[in-house]
Protein backbone atom coordinates (compact mmCIF):
# COMPACT_ATOMS: atom_id res chain seq x y z
CA UNK A 1 0.00 0.00 0.00
CA UNK A 2 1.11 3.64 -0.79
CA UNK A 3 1.25 5.99 1.87
CA UNK A 4 1.09 10.03 1.93
CA UNK A 5 3.16 11.19 5.24
CA UNK A 6 2.75 15.23 4.80
CA UNK A 7 5.49 16.93 6.54
CA UNK A 8 4.36 19.59 8.75
CA UNK A 9 8.28 21.44 8.48
CA UNK A 10 6.55 23.57 5.73
CA UNK A 11 2.86 24.12 7.91
CA UNK A 12 2.17 26.95 9.55
CA UNK A 13 3.46 26.18 12.94
CA UNK A 14 1.09 28.11 14.68
CA UNK A 15 -1.70 26.41 13.22
CA UNK A 16 -0.25 22.56 13.81
CA UNK A 17 -3.64 21.17 14.67
CA UNK A 18 -5.47 22.41 11.84
CA UNK A 19 -2.53 21.41 9.44
CA UNK A 20 -2.86 17.90 10.07
CA UNK A 21 -6.56 18.41 9.66
CA UNK A 22 -6.18 19.70 6.31
CA UNK A 23 -4.16 17.04 4.99
CA UNK A 24 -6.57 14.04 6.65
CA UNK A 25 -9.31 15.62 4.84
CA UNK A 26 -7.45 15.63 1.81
CA UNK A 27 -6.80 11.20 2.61
CA UNK A 28 -3.19 11.35 4.08
CA UNK A 29 -3.39 8.64 7.05
CA UNK A 30 0.26 9.71 8.37
CA UNK A 31 2.01 12.75 9.28
CA UNK A 32 5.59 13.88 9.04
CA UNK A 33 7.18 15.53 12.01
CA UNK A 34 10.51 16.38 11.34
CA UNK A 35 12.94 16.91 14.90
CA UNK A 36 15.88 18.75 14.60
CA UNK A 37 18.34 19.31 17.17
CA UNK A 38 20.71 22.37 15.49
CA UNK A 39 23.84 19.83 16.01
CA UNK A 40 23.21 16.51 13.46
CA UNK A 41 21.60 19.21 11.34
CA UNK A 42 21.72 23.03 10.87
CA UNK A 43 18.28 23.61 11.73
CA UNK A 44 16.18 23.39 14.84
CA UNK A 45 12.27 22.50 14.62
CA UNK A 46 10.18 20.56 16.81
CA UNK A 47 10.58 18.64 20.08
CA UNK A 48 8.18 16.03 21.84
CA UNK A 49 6.35 18.08 23.65
CA UNK A 50 5.12 19.39 20.62
CA UNK A 51 4.39 16.13 19.58
CA UNK A 52 2.24 15.13 22.67
CA UNK A 53 0.66 17.95 22.01
CA UNK A 54 -0.62 17.49 18.69
CA UNK A 55 -1.43 14.34 19.38
CA UNK A 56 -4.51 15.32 21.51
CA UNK A 57 -6.07 16.92 18.41
CA UNK A 58 -4.96 14.60 15.52
CA UNK A 59 -5.62 10.43 15.24
CA UNK A 60 -3.09 10.27 12.52
CA UNK A 61 -0.11 8.01 12.05
CA UNK A 62 2.63 10.49 13.47
CA UNK A 63 5.82 9.53 11.67
CA UNK A 64 8.66 11.06 13.67
CA UNK A 65 11.79 11.86 11.99
CA UNK A 66 14.90 12.33 14.71
CA UNK A 67 17.64 14.50 12.88
CA UNK A 68 19.74 14.77 16.12
CA UNK A 69 22.69 13.67 17.45
CA UNK A 70 22.37 10.31 19.98
CA UNK A 71 18.27 9.96 19.33
CA UNK A 72 18.88 7.10 21.60
CA UNK A 73 19.06 9.77 24.28
CA UNK A 74 15.16 11.08 24.13
CA UNK A 75 13.68 7.94 22.17
CA UNK A 76 11.46 7.29 25.45
CA UNK A 77 10.50 10.69 25.05
CA UNK A 78 9.19 10.47 21.48
CA UNK A 79 7.38 7.29 22.76
CA UNK A 80 5.51 8.82 25.33
CA UNK A 81 4.56 11.84 22.88
CA UNK A 82 2.57 9.91 21.23
CA UNK A 83 5.18 8.49 17.88
CA UNK A 84 3.96 5.74 16.10
CA UNK A 85 7.07 5.47 13.99
CA UNK A 86 10.28 6.77 15.14
CA UNK A 87 12.55 7.32 12.57
CA UNK A 88 16.65 7.43 13.10
CA UNK A 89 19.60 8.16 11.33
CA UNK A 90 22.45 5.37 10.84
CA UNK A 91 25.00 8.32 11.13
CA UNK A 92 23.92 9.94 13.90
CA UNK A 93 24.43 7.48 16.69
CA UNK A 94 26.42 4.10 17.69
CA UNK A 95 23.73 2.73 19.56
CA UNK A 96 21.04 1.76 16.28
CA UNK A 97 20.18 -2.01 17.44
CA UNK A 98 19.56 -0.67 21.05
CA UNK A 99 17.36 1.77 19.80
CA UNK A 100 15.70 -0.41 17.53
CA UNK A 101 15.32 -3.09 20.36
CA UNK A 102 13.46 -0.06 22.72
CA UNK A 103 11.22 1.46 20.37
CA UNK A 104 9.91 -2.10 19.55
CA UNK A 105 9.64 -2.70 23.25
CA UNK A 106 7.22 0.11 23.62
CA UNK A 107 4.91 -1.48 20.90
CA UNK A 108 6.14 1.33 18.31
CA UNK A 109 6.82 0.73 14.65
CA UNK A 110 10.87 1.76 13.90
CA UNK A 111 12.77 3.18 10.90
CA UNK A 112 16.53 4.11 9.86
CA UNK A 113 17.52 7.12 7.75
CA UNK A 114 20.58 7.72 5.17
CA UNK A 115 21.53 11.05 4.62
CA UNK A 116 22.42 11.56 0.96
CA UNK A 117 26.17 10.76 1.19
CA UNK A 118 25.52 7.41 3.46
CA UNK A 119 25.78 4.32 1.45
CA UNK A 120 22.59 2.17 1.84
CA UNK A 121 25.15 -0.53 2.51
CA UNK A 122 25.91 1.09 6.42
CA UNK A 123 22.04 0.03 7.26
CA UNK A 124 22.02 -3.73 5.57
CA UNK A 125 22.82 -4.97 8.65
CA UNK A 126 19.67 -3.63 10.70
CA UNK A 127 17.10 -4.23 7.63
CA UNK A 128 16.21 -7.78 9.17
CA UNK A 129 14.66 -5.76 12.38
CA UNK A 130 13.54 -2.36 11.11
CA UNK A 131 10.08 -1.33 9.94
CA UNK A 132 10.98 1.15 7.73
CA UNK A 133 14.02 2.14 6.05
CA UNK A 134 13.90 6.95 5.36
CA UNK A 135 16.28 7.36 2.17
CA UNK A 136 16.83 11.39 1.70
CA UNK A 137 16.83 12.46 -1.32
CA UNK A 138 17.90 16.34 -0.12
CA UNK A 139 20.36 17.08 2.83
CA UNK A 140 18.40 17.00 5.93
CA UNK A 141 17.68 20.17 7.66
CA UNK A 142 15.51 22.37 5.53
CA UNK A 143 12.73 22.03 3.47
CA UNK A 144 12.24 23.13 -0.23
CA UNK A 145 15.06 22.01 -1.57
CA UNK A 146 16.02 19.68 -5.01
CA UNK A 147 14.96 17.01 -5.38
CA UNK A 148 18.21 14.26 -5.88
CA UNK A 149 16.91 11.85 -8.05
CA UNK A 150 20.24 9.58 -7.77
CA UNK A 151 19.37 8.67 -4.86
CA UNK A 152 16.48 6.14 -5.62
CA UNK A 153 18.98 3.71 -6.62
CA UNK A 154 19.30 2.76 -3.13
CA UNK A 155 15.30 2.00 -2.78
CA UNK A 156 15.83 -0.33 -5.93
CA UNK A 157 18.59 -2.12 -3.85
CA UNK A 158 16.69 -2.12 -0.29
CA UNK A 159 13.42 -3.74 -3.28
CA UNK A 160 16.13 -6.39 -4.09
CA UNK A 161 17.02 -7.01 -0.56
CA UNK A 162 13.40 -7.37 0.11
CA UNK A 163 12.70 -10.24 -2.69
CA UNK A 164 16.09 -11.46 -1.93
CA UNK A 165 15.41 -12.23 1.54
CA UNK A 166 11.72 -12.47 2.25
CA UNK A 167 11.73 -9.42 4.77
CA UNK A 168 9.10 -6.65 4.98
CA UNK A 169 9.31 -2.77 5.59
CA UNK A 170 8.32 0.29 4.09
CA UNK A 171 10.84 2.19 2.12
CA UNK A 172 9.93 5.82 2.29
CA UNK A 173 11.30 9.19 0.33
CA UNK A 174 11.86 12.30 1.94
CA UNK A 175 13.24 15.85 0.03
CA UNK A 176 11.94 18.10 -2.31
CA UNK A 177 9.30 14.91 -3.95
CA UNK A 178 6.49 16.87 -5.74
CA UNK A 179 3.71 16.01 -7.77
CA UNK A 180 6.00 15.76 -11.38
CA UNK A 181 8.32 13.61 -9.41
CA UNK A 182 6.56 11.15 -7.10
CA UNK A 183 5.73 8.72 -9.91
CA UNK A 184 9.52 8.44 -10.28
CA UNK A 185 9.97 7.56 -6.45
CA UNK A 186 7.06 4.66 -6.65
CA UNK A 187 8.65 2.91 -9.99
CA UNK A 188 11.46 2.54 -7.88
CA UNK A 189 9.77 0.24 -5.18
CA UNK A 190 9.38 3.33 -2.66
CA UNK A 191 5.37 3.62 -0.93
CA UNK A 192 5.72 6.02 1.47
CA UNK A 193 5.92 9.58 0.38
CA UNK A 194 6.80 12.57 2.29
CA UNK A 195 5.74 16.20 0.81
CA UNK A 196 6.58 19.10 2.57
CA UNK A 197 6.54 22.21 0.05
CA UNK A 198 4.43 19.68 -2.29
CA UNK A 199 1.40 19.78 -0.25
CA UNK A 200 1.48 22.72 2.35
CA UNK A 201 2.24 25.74 -0.43
CA UNK A 202 -1.11 26.51 -1.82
CA UNK A 203 -4.42 24.99 -1.73
CA UNK A 204 -3.12 22.07 1.31
CA UNK A 205 -6.32 19.60 0.91
CA UNK A 206 -6.82 19.63 -2.58
CA UNK A 207 -2.55 19.35 -2.68
CA UNK A 208 -2.82 15.71 -0.57
CA UNK A 209 -5.86 14.57 -2.83
CA UNK A 210 -4.17 14.89 -5.64
CA UNK A 211 -0.89 13.07 -4.24
CA UNK A 212 -3.48 10.67 -3.14
CA UNK A 213 -4.99 9.70 -6.38
CA UNK A 214 -1.57 9.76 -8.20
CA UNK A 215 -0.04 7.17 -5.06
CA UNK A 216 -3.72 4.65 -5.51
CA UNK A 217 -3.10 4.76 -9.46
Amino acid sequence: MNVLSPSILSADFAHLAEAADLVAHGGAKWLHIDVMDGHFVPNITLGAPIVKSLRKYSELVFDVHLMIEKPERYIDDFIAAGSDFITFHIESTEAAGEIIDRVHAAGKKVGITLKPGTPVEAVEPYLDRVDMVLIMTVEPGFGGQAFMEDQLEKARFLVQYKKRTGKDFHIEVDGGVNLKNVRRCLEAGINVIVAGSAVYRGDVTQNAADFMRILGE
